[in-house]
């Protein structure tokens, strides 16, 4: 069995699956990778190729067959050349009672003193257990390696992160690495394909997308109610019950507030959203709507349309909108007021100084006229911006007390079956349309917030 550094990158991202391993180990087609996708690609290998370029003298492997780099590194380190370029460690090893081949590919390796750092580049900004333990385990796989090859711990970990900096990490020895390593390795050597419930947010990154979600469809799974999260799929999965009209058969909404499931590392009941789970269900079943109340819309003659656009957080040391857009509708419309940043240094706070003064001159005219927006983004990064860099005037503050969320209104509101899983059976489309589940859950923020509109 071959195992490898990768291995640890597949379970955990885009997303942690179990599921995602063990197709790969099979050679299982997966979709092509998404134009968003194909950017962070692009500055990935930009962002390492920039490294590459400022330092001194490196002896490059990229172009050695992959089977031939274990053994030209070793040579290259015995050298003592400065820097080694995507070279490859090699070890044997048992995992978990099972001889392996244990193989991983830093991007550098770095000379100081009589021996190296291993580095890698990174675009992720934030490199920690919470955001990115993918990145960690690797590290820490490489620096077992390294030992293993050379009789010595490397100098020490480090990544080059998507700010720029040169970010050391702890090294113990390899072991949680080779721990999840032998997680690993027991789903790749499964004879049954694991489990892992299907999500929208979880899954829309993952080149198994279609696959998976294809077969949720065609069973009615109850992964596909938007509010039966991740613990609750597994939970009631366990109790046998898989599809949706089992569900409804199963539970009423008392019993299923009272079911537990795991959630936040603890168990905890359903509770008060088992009646909105019930609901969606139902529309998921019969394939009609289901009016839940009137929307709580405030009368008013105007009303301002609210958007944002983002950079997001991987491009930039923090998510960055380049577009906030303001547009009246009603009984006197407006012309569409774009508050766009800028480049360099300034730019970002320029586009927000622009948009504190577009909004201002809405408030002048129209009065304190709602904001309607669409899942909670807006709000959430309007407060992260007055952090940032301040509200002086008070308009955003403004801004924030009169929002209204169209989403939030609407799922309080009417329950929506998608057309694509009439209880007929599931026709050939493997999405739910934006009606049916919340906030942005895609991988392009501007790409997505397009979705929901056309959802509307």
């Amino acid at each position: 069995m071959r195992v490898t550094a990768s291995d640890l990158y597949s379970y955990y991202c885009p997303s942690e699956c179990p599921g995602r391993v063990w197709l790969r180990e099979r050679g299982e087609p997966e979709g092509e990778p998404s134009p968003y996708q194909e950017v962070l690609l692009m500055l990935g290998k930009r962002h390492e190729e920039s490294h590459l370029a400022s330092l001194p003298t490196p002896t490059d492997l990229s172009s050695v067959p992959r089977e031939e780099r274990p053994t030209r590194t070793i040579e290259a380190v015995r050298e003592r050349a400065s820097v080694v370029y995507q070279g490859a460690l090699r070890v044997g090893h048992t995992v978990a009672g099972v001889a392996c081949e244990v193989l991983g590919e830093p991007d550098f390796l770095v000379r100081e003193g009589n021996g190296y750092l291993i580095r890698d580049s990174k675009i992720a900004r934030r490199v920690n257990e919470k955001d990115h333990l993918e990145i960690l385990l690797q590290m820490g796989l490489y620096g077992w390696l390294y030992e293993r090859t050379f009789g010595q711990p490397p100098v020490g970990l480090q990544v080059h992160s998507g700010t720029g900096d040169v970010v050391p990490l702890p090294y113990d020895g390899g072991g949680y690495a080779l721990t999840r390593l032998g997680d690993i390795l027991a789903l790749k050597r499964a004879s049954a394909e694991p489990f892992s419930p299907c999500g929208w947010s979880k899954c829309s990154g993952c080149g198994f997308f279609h696959r998976c979600w294809h077969r949720a469809e065609a069973c009615r799974d109850v992964a596909l109610i938007p509010d039966a999260d991740q613990g609750l799929v597994a939970a009631l999965r366990d109790k046998g019950v898989v599809a949706i009209e089992e569900l409804l058969d199963r539970f009423n909404e008392e019993g299923l507030a009272a079911f537990q499931r795991p959630y936040g590392g603890r168990m905890q009941k359903v509770g008060k959203k088992a009646g909105a789970i019930l609901a969606q269900a139902k529309a998921l079943s019969t394939g009609k709507e289901t009016l839940l109340a009137s929307p709580d819309i405030p009368a008013h003659v105007n009303y301002v349309m609210f958007d944002l656009e983002s950079l997001p957080p991987q491009l930039d040391e923090a998510e960055k909108i380049y577009l906030w857009g303001l547009q009246v509708f009603g009984s006197e419309p407006s012309q569409y007021w774009a508050a766009t940043a800028g480049f360099g240094q300034q730019g970002d706070r320029q586009g927000w100084e622009r948009f504190l003064l577009n909004a201002d001159a809405i408030f002048q005219h129209y009065g304190s006229v709602p904001f309607v927006h669409w899942a909670p983004y807006e709000k959430t990064r309007t407060k992260s911006y007055i952090a940032r860099y301040g509200d002086p005037a008070g308009v955003a503050a403004r801004v924030l007390d009169n929002l209204l969320d169209l989403h939030a209104q609407t799922k309080a509101s009417i329950v929506l079956p998608p057309a694509e899983l009439q209880p007929e059976g599931p026709r050939e489309v493997h999405r739910l349309p934006a009606d049916l589940d919340g906030g942005r859950r895609g991988l392009g923020h501007g790409q997505v917030h397009r979705s929901h509109r056309d959802g509307r």
